[in-house]
């Protein structure tokens, strides 16, 4: 059977380009989105199909997404560097951590993952009407959705709660350590949801499945207590 390629998505030169071009970006409408993802997310993903009837691809065209969620992540590093005390050599690096690793890296890594196991092995096999393949640029916009509600909970109701999460204390354990599961079990559920709005794929269910272990081992680090954002710290120094 024919492999998926990254050769049917969206031109990501032409996506990266209009990066630097404020005025191609619809600020508003990308607001909007973020804001349904928080309280009503299958309203962003009933605008896919409109979408692929007006442009033709499931993807989005306008780069203003990442571009704002991008700035956020900077600013976020900017205030834990602030608050941690770190220096600007430091700073820099927390912004490296939470745009190059945890953004983009882990991003691209999930996003490549997903699209080829969907493409491979969850698209519905039709007989009669023309095989549909899912274009890459899709899933990293279903990263970017379901990153946008993390990153509210890791790194903005984290921040503000940092002075209670990093003592010492079993109950500081078990309200951060629930912070990072039920931030993960989101982005599992919105990325579940997007790909359940494609109509070839079937059994987007196993998007689903990782949110037992997450909770599983949150539970075992727990009953350790041990705590992640200490762990954070210690580890990545943010």
């Amino acid at each position: 059977s024919e492999r998926p390629t990254i050769a049917a998505c969206v031109s990501f030169s032409e996506y990266t380009r209009r990066m630097v071009h404020y005025a191609q970006m619809d600020m508003s409408y990308t607001f909007a989105q973020m804001i349904y993802l928080c309280i009503s997310p299958r309203k962003v993903y009933h605008l896919t199909s409109y979408r692929k009837q007006t442009k033709n691809q499931w993807a989005r065209d306008d780069p203003a997404f990442v571009v704002v969620l991008v700035f956020f992540l900077c600013a976020s590093a900017l205030s834990y560097g602030l608050a941690l005390k770190l220096s600007g050599s430091a700073i820099l690096k927390v912004m490296l951590l939470f745009v190059g690793i945890h953004f983009s890296i882990f991003g691209l890594a999930a996003a490549s993952l997903a699209w080829y196991v969907s493409n491979k092995y969850l698209r519905a096999h039709s007989f009669h009407g023309v095989e549909q393949r899912m274009e890459w640029m899709y899933a990293f916009d279903i990263h970017c959705n379901s990153f946008f509600p993390l990153f509210l909970v890791l790194y903005v109701l984290h921040y503000f709660l940092l002075p209670f999460l990093v003592q010492r204390t079993l109950i500081a354990a078990i309200v951060g350590n629930a912070l990072y599961a039920g931030a993960l079990c989101y982005y599992l559920f919105i990325t579940s949801l997007g790909y359940s709005m494609l109509p070839f794929l079937e059994r987007t269910e196993v998007f689903l499945y990782p949110m037992l272990p997450v909770v599983l081992i949150t539970l075992l680090l727990t009953f350790f207590r041990i705590n992640l954002t200490l762990a954070s710290i210690s580890w990545f120094g943010v």
